[in-house]
């Protein structure tokens, strides 16, 4: 790299990291699109939140799917047999948190607030139930993907 680029903070590894970024959300995108998902657009933005996260996307990478699982279906559930409002979200996301913590996996209890306000708090034109599965598959796969760049192409380290 021309050595400007260093007095810029561009070095090597940021240059990869952005690069792998863009094809792991390109490829999320073009998967969901492939598959004909209703929202597309959570599959990218589960990649980006899972390649981007602080913390090794292997890192509980079983718990991320649950957290999915659990908040989708959570949301399906409240939303089929309640009126959305503030209290009734308060109610969600506090449920959600007890029950990744009864279930032992509060690591995803993160990801699981994320998909239950997905399905909670984003109008939609069908059921619940429907929604909450679209959620699980179209977040699960940009978690997937995530977790299949990050396996596949390591970014080096910044040398500080």
């Amino acid at each position: 790299m021309p050595a400007w680029t260093r007095h810029l903070g561009i070095t090597p590894a940021a240059v990869m990291n952005s690069l792998r970024t863009a094809v792991a959300t390109v490829v999320s995108l073009s998967l969901a699109r492939i598959l004909k998902l209703p929202e597309f657009y959570w599959a990218p933005i589960s990649t980006i939140v899972i390649l981007l996260s602080t913390i090794n996307p292997l890192t509980h990478a079983w718990q991320r799917f649950a957290g999915t699982a659990i908040g989708a279906a959570l949301g399906a559930l409240i939303a089929t047999f309640f009126t959305i409002n503030w209290m009734v979200y308060f109610a969600g996301i506090f449920v959600c948190g007890i029950l990744c913590a009864l279930l032992r996996v509060s690591s995803s209890y993160r990801i699981a607030a994320i998909a239950l306000s997905i399905v909670l708090l984003i109008t939609h034109g069908r059921p619940p139930w429907i929604v909450a599965t679209h959620r699980f598959i179209e977040v699960s796969l940009g978690i997937a993907v995530a977790l299949l760049i990050t396996t596949v192409w390591k970014v080096p380290q910044e040398q500080g």
